[in-house]
């Protein structure tokens, strides 16, 4: 059984990922992961496909030959960027806020609006900001409207150079604040023992050198980057949708991860089946 963090909460299941030929939507490599979060699978599978090609004597090296890869922005992550740069090899993954950067979808979010959550603005209980609580990221406190000193948590160093400071109000502090109502989404949850207080983060930069993370968003900004990106989805999107749509693999019926792992490469096995009836041997 895997237990899986996702946006709808955490369920038990996998997540099967597929790397796919571009020239012949061929799937190349099929890996079935027990976890929410992507961006750990991709050095097994890229170590996976390196292997494979050398076993078949198709390439000692397969990314020393051209090859290109591609990957969503669930793959991206400072390890995963540093992993590409010194094993030399071409690849292409954005972070997730690299459409922000791209003049072409500057006004997107104007015209289009934000999918899928129209009437939803409202429905969330709006608090007292955390712009509202003074925080100084040289001494890492933080005063909250009431004037009382928040216990400092953690600090986490993100990925893109970034790190954020977490504190938490004392429940005393809390529970018998005059602000509790306007202040926490819950307010019930300061008057149990094992509850919580407000709970407030802020960002800040590190001053740090370039990092690979940096070196990858001018790969992916780039005129030749933003092409090769581009072919992404028309590679890979089809290849699922035939899978979950026509094989109808819209979930998997087993349990373990080596049993899931099948299922996963049997489906996948069928559509490379498929393709090699429809239009014969391939050749690299």
């Amino acid at each position: 059984m895997a237990l899986m963090t996702t946006s709808k909460g955490t369920i038990q299941g996998y997540n099967g990922l597929a790397t796919v030929d571009k020239k012949h939507q061929i799937i190349v490599d099929a890996q079935a992961f027990g976890e929410g979060q992507e961006h750990h699978s991709l050095q097994p599978i890229l170590n996976s496909i390196q292997s494979r090609f050398k076993r078949l004597n198709i390439s000692d090296n397969i990314y020393q030959t051209g090859t290109i890869v591609t990957a969503d922005t669930g793959f991206a992550n400072e390890a995963n960027m540093k992993y590409l740069h010194e094993k030399q090899i071409n690849g292409y993954i954005p972070d997730n806020q690299f459409r922000s950067r791209d003049p072409k979808f500057s006004e997107q979010k104007t015209k289009y609006g934000k999918r899928h959550q129209e009437n939803k603005t409202n429905k969330r209980k709006q608090t007292i900001p955390a712009s509202e609580f003074e925080f100084d990221p040289v001494e890492l406190t933080c005063i909250c409207p009431a004037g009382e000193i928040l216990s400092f948590r953690k600090v986490v160093e993100g990925n893109t150079g970034k790190s954020t400071a977490y504190f938490e109000g004392r429940l005393l502090q809390c529970r018998h604040c005059p602000l509790k109502t306007k202040c926490m989404h819950n307010p019930d949850s300061a008057n149990h023992r094992k509850g919580n207080g407000r709970q407030v983060s802020f960002s800040f930069k590190n001053n740090k050198k370039p990092n690979y993370t940096d070196w990858m968003k001018h790969r992916v900004d780039s005129e030749k980057g933003k092409h090769i990106y581009s072919h992404r989805m028309s590679t890979v999107e089809p290849v699922f949708a035939n899978i979950g749509t026509q094989k109808r693999l819209n979930r998997f019926s087993l349990r373990g991860k080596n049993k899931v792992n099948s299922q996963w490469q049997l489906y996948c096995l069928v559509h490379n089946v498929e393709k090699l009836a429809n239009y014969g041997e391939l050749r690299y």
